[in-house]
C-alpha cells in the first residue's frame, strides 16, 4: 500500500520517485530491501510512461541519507504528513520544498495518502502499481510455485474416493488430478501474543516473559494491559491459539483428510503449541516440510521473504483462513476481489 501511495504522490508532484526504502520492523528485524522482495526492473518498466523512477539518488543529492535526517531537523524532510492526506496537502506542503531544494524526503509514509477525492487517473495508477507493477523476484515466485505444485500433487498419493470438496482427487488414464488445499495464516507470533495482553495458560513465567517483551518493544504502552484476561476474552480481544483454530476448523467440517498449509513465521510456543493442531490435521504442511534447506536458503530468517512466499501460496489456494485480521488477510482479500 505504501509503495502504491509513493508512486501516486510522485505523480501528483510531477517528481522522480527514488525506489522506496523499507523500514526495519522492530519485531521482525528484517532488513530486506525493495529489490530483495520485488522485481525492480519489471516495476520500473511497467511504470515508465507514468513517472520517472530511479534506483539510487543522483550524486548531487548523495548527502540525503537516513543518517543525515537522523542527526538534526532538516528542511528537506517532511515528517508531519497527516494520515490520509489529500492531493492538495502534498501540492501545498511538499511541492514548495521540492521546488526549492530539488528533493523531498517523506518519512514516515505509512497511510499518508487519502483513498477519497483523488483524481481518477491517480486511483487508476495506484491499481496499476498494485496489480501490474509489483511482482515478486523470480526466486520467490519459483519457490511459491513449487510449494503449490507439491500441495496439489503430493507424492505417493493413493487413489481417494471421497465427495469432500477438499478431497476431489481422482486418477484418469493414470494421471493424478490436482488436489485442493487450505492455507491457514496462523498469526500467533510472540508480538501478537504479547500485544494482546491475554493469558494463554503458560503460567507465571509466561506472563512475566510477555510483560517484559511488551516493555522492550512498546515501552509498556499497550491498551489491552488495563483489562483483565476475562474482560479481554469477553470482548473478543484475544487472538486464537493454534489449538483453538484447530477446533474451529473441525467444527466447520474440515476433517483429518484436509490438506492444510501453515502460513506462519514463528509460532509462539513452538511445536508444543502446534501439536494439537497437527494431530487434528495430520496432512498439515509448511515451507520446511515441502521444501529442502537448499531451496529455502534465499529466504531463511527473512520475515518479508517468508511472508511473500506464503502470500503466493495463499493466492493459489482453494480456501484461505486467517486466524486473525491483519496485513496478509487484507492483501489477499483485496487482490482476490480484483481478479
Amino acid at each position: 500500500m505504501g509503495i502504491c501511495d509513493a508512486v501516486a504522490v510522485a505523480k501528483i508532484l510531477n517528481a522522480t520517485l527514488v525506489i522506496p526504502h523499507l523500514e526495519v520492523n522492530p519485531v521482525w528485524q528484517d532488513s530486506s530491501s525493495f529489490m530483495d522482495i520485488f522485481d525492480v526492473d519489471h516495476f520500473m518498466n511497467v511504470l515508465k510512461d507514468d513517472i520517472p523512477i530511479t534506483k539510487e539518488l543522483p550524486d548531487e543529492f548523495s548527502w540525503s541519507t537516513r543518517e543525515y535526517y537522523a542527526t538534526a531537523i532538516r528542511g528537506t524532510r517532511i515528517k508531519r504528513a497527516p494520515v490520509h492526506a489529500s492531493a492538495n496537502w502534498y501540492l501545498e506542503n511538499v511541492l514548495p520544498v521540492l521546488q526549492s531544494n530539488g528533493i523531498a524526503a517523506i518519512s514516515p509514509f505509512s497511510h499518508r495518502l487519502s483513498f477519497d477525492n483523488l483524481p481518477s487517473e491517480i486511483q487508476q495508477l495506484r491499481c496499476k502499481v498494485n496489480f501490474k507493477a509489483l511482482v515478486f523476484v523470480p526466486h520467490i515466485r519459483a519457490l511459491g510455485d513449487a510449494l503449490v505444485h507439491r500441495l496439489r500433487y503430493p507424492p505417493g498419493q493413493s487413489q481417494a474416493s471421497s465427495t469432500d470438496y477438499l478431497r476431489e482427487t481422482t486418477y484418469q488414464n493414470g494421471k493424478q488430478n490436482p488436489q485442493k488445499f487450505v492455507v491457514l495464516h496462523l498469526r500467533f507470533d510472540k508480538d501478537m501474543a504479547a500485544h494482546s495482553a491475554c493469558d494463554f495458560g503458560g503460567g507465571k513465567a509466561e506472563k512475566l516473559a510477555l510483560a517484559k517483551y511488551r516493555q522492550t518493544i512498546w515501552q509498556g504502552r499497550v491498551l489491552n494491559s488495563q483489562f483483565t484476561d476475562k474482560e479481554l476474552r469477553s470482548q473478543g480481544r484475544c487472538p486464537l491459539t493454534p489449538e483453538e483454530v484447530g477446533l474451529l476448523l473441525a467444527a466447520l467440517g474440515f476433517d483429518n483428510n484436509t490438506r492444510l498449509y501453515l502460513a506462519s513465521h514463528k509460532v509462539y510456543g513452538g511445536e508444543a503449541r502446534i501439536s494439537t493442531l497437527r494431530k487434528l490435521f495430520p496432512l498439515m504442511e509448511d515451507k520446511k516440510s515441502l521444501a529442502s534447506s537448499a531451496e529455502r536458503v534465499h529466504i531463511k530468517g527473512k520475515a518479508s521473504l517468508l511472508a511473500a512466499v506464503d502470500y503466493h501460496v495463499g493466492m493459489h489456494s482453494d480456501i484461505f483462513v486467517s486466524a486473525s485480521p491483519g496485513n496478509m488477510h487484507n492483501a489477499l482479500v483485496s487482490t482476490s476481489g480484483s481478479e
